[in-house]
């Protein structure tokens, strides 16, 4: 499939191979561009990318509110800064960065693929794998799009399956898209970049380590068990009370004791109270809940809804009712004892 494609098409879709082509026109080394002039432009708004990226949290892009460039240099600062903000990320080792990135790559993306022709439309989705025109994807490539949804319409038990493909509906082919783009994304991150290149942009990644720091602590401030939800307050008795916990238990507590900030060594000394504590299964496990280890996958703490199917959602209160998600729980909770005169 060929479509003409605009000058401008290579910032709103940095990630197509015509993009790439266009912005490596002059066959300049990374290093040699961020000494020019552009260079310094370009890994200036590289930073502004992945900020941007820290701070958006909806499900939504509005595209009025990204500049486009309408010039060459323009959009080959805009292409430059996609690349710059990869090596960035793959230079700051932080697989939660990297997830950031990936998702707000994808939710740009599909922002501005709402305004375009179907031609363009499919070809930019054909381009990332993915068939616009189809009502059905094949059990494998279904299940490694769906790996990081949470709802339970997307679990495969929940789909009509026949004949080896999964129906799907038109109005979920644009949500799989956006999926798709950010899995195709988090499967290149993150980059070899070389010690020496990572060193040179050293200063620009602090920066992004420490926005991303802050972030955290305004999304969550310092860890606070007893603005913990009933769920994840029953799990921690149990550890502290010396019981096993279950496989779904242990995960659930993980996840959410990482998405709320708590590092890989404060989580595993938790599990110390555990009776049939591993330290090296433990730290396995972390890691891998975490995005440390394994496919490299950071995983989201189950919801509400997945707590209770699980056998999780034990002695739950007030708060419960006006939430989905214990992580949701939490901020009210946070936020609530915030607000409290001292």
């Amino acid at each position: 499939m060929q479509v003409s494609l605009e000058t401008r098409d290579f910032a709103k879709y940095p990630f197509l191979k015509e993009s790439q082509q266009f912005m490596l026109q002059n066959h300049e080394s990374v290093d040699r561009f961020l000494q020019s002039s552009a260079g310094k432009v370009a890994i200036r708004y590289a930073v502004e990318r992945v900020q941007r990226a820290l701070s958006h949290a909806g499900q939504t892009i509005e595209i009025e509110r990204i500049p486009l460039p309408s010039d060459s240099l323009g959009v080959r600062l805009e292409v430059s800064s996609y690349a710059l903000a990869r090596l960035l990320v793959s230079c700051g080792k932080e697989r939660a960065l990297i997830d950031r990135l990936t998702r707000y790559e994808a939710l740009r993306a599909c922002a501005f693929l709402e305004g375009e022709d179907d031609g363009k439309r499919a070809y930019v989705a054909s381009q990332i794998g993915f068939s616009l025109g189809r009502l059905s994807l094949p059990v494998s490539r279904y299940v490694e799009i769906t790996a990081a949804m949470r709802e339970e319409r997307w679990r495969l038990v929940n789909r009509e399956v026949e004949d080896g493909n999964v129906a799907i509906e038109p109005l979920e082919a644009e949500e799989l898209l956006k999926e798709q783009i950010r899995v195709t994304l988090l499967s290149q991150l993150p980059l070899d970049v070389p010690q020496s290149l990572c060193e040179e942009m050293a200063p620009y990644v602090s920066r992004i380590q420490d926005a991303f720091q802050q972030k955290m602590l305004e999304d969550f401030g310092e860890v606070e068990e007893s603005c913990f939800p009933p769920c994840m307050q029953a799990i921690m008795s149990a550890l502290s009370g010396g019981l096993n916990i279950t496989h779904s238990g242990r995960f659930a507590l993980t996840a959410f004791l990482h998405n709320i900030g708590m590092d890989g060594a404060q989580i595993i000394e938790l599990y110390c109270r555990a009776p049939d504590f591993d330290v090296s299964k433990t730290q396995y496990q972390v890691e891998h809940i975490s995005g440390r280890g394994g496919t490299g996958t950071e995983y989201t703490a189950p919801s509400c809804a997945a707590m209770r199917t699980l056998g999780l959602c034990v002695r739950p209160d007030a708060g419960c009712e006006k939430v989905n998600h214990p992580l949701n729980y939490y901020r009210s909770r946070k936020k609530g004892k915030k607000a409290k005169p001292n």
